[in-house]
C-alpha cells in the first residue's frame, strides 16, 4: 500500500508541475500578445505617416525593418546579459513587440507587387538593402549593445 501511496503523491506533485507550467506558458503568451499589440500599432502608425503608393519605392517597410533588426539586435544583447533569468522581457519586447513590429511578409509582398509591375531594379535593391541592411543594423545594434555594457561595468568599477 506504501508503494500506491508515494506513486499517488508523485502523480499530484507531476499534476501540480504541469498545471504550474500551463498556467506559466499561458502568462507568457498573452504577455507576447499584448507586446504584439504594440508593435503591430507602431507598424500601422508608420505605415500610415509614410505611405507607399502603388509602383514606388516602399519606404516605411524598410525602415520598420531596419529599425526592427537594429533594437532587436541591441536588445538581445541587453536583455540575455542583463537580466537572464527574465521569464518575460525577451519574449515580450522581442517576439512580441519588435516580432510584430517587423514585417517579413509584407517585404515579400511588395517585392513581388515590384516585380509584377515589372520594376525588376527596384525589387531587387529593396530586398537587397532589407536583408543586408537587416544585417548590417543588426550587428550594430549587438556591438552598441556591448559597448553600452563595458561603460556601464567600467563606471560601476570607477564609482564603487
Amino acid at each position: 500500500m506504501a508503494g500506491v501511496t508515494s506513486r499517488v503523491a508523485e502523480g499530484w506533485r507531476w499534476r501540480g508541475r504541469a498545471g504550474y507550467l500551463r498556467r506559466a506558458q499561458i502568462i507568457i503568451v498573452v504577455a507576447i500578445g499584448i507586446g504584439g499589440s504594440v508593435g503591430a500599432v507602431a507598424r500601422f502608425a508608420i505605415a500610415e505617416a509614410l505611405p507607399t503608393s502603388s509602383g514606388s519605392f516602399p519606404w516605411s517597410t524598410l525602415l520598420i525593418n531596419l529599425t526592427g533588426s537594429a533594437v532587436l539586435g541591441f536588445l538581445l544583447v541587453i536583455l540575455s546579459e542583463q537580466f537572464p533569468r527574465g521569464r518575460l522581457a525577451r519574449p515580450v519586447l522581442g517576439t512580441g513587440v519588435i516580432g510584430a513590429y517587423t514585417t517579413f511578409s509584407t517585404l515579400e509582398v511588395e517585392s513581388l507587387l515590384l516585380l509584377r509591375q515589372h520594376d525588376i531594379l527596384t525589387a531587387v535593391v529593396y530586398e537587397g538593402t532589407s536583408v543586408v541592411g537587416g544585417l548590417v543594423v543588426a550587428w550594430v545594434g549587438v556591438v552598441t549593445a556591448r559597448l553600452l555594457l563595458r561603460l556601464e561595468h567600467y563606471l560601476a568599477r570607477e564609482l564603487s
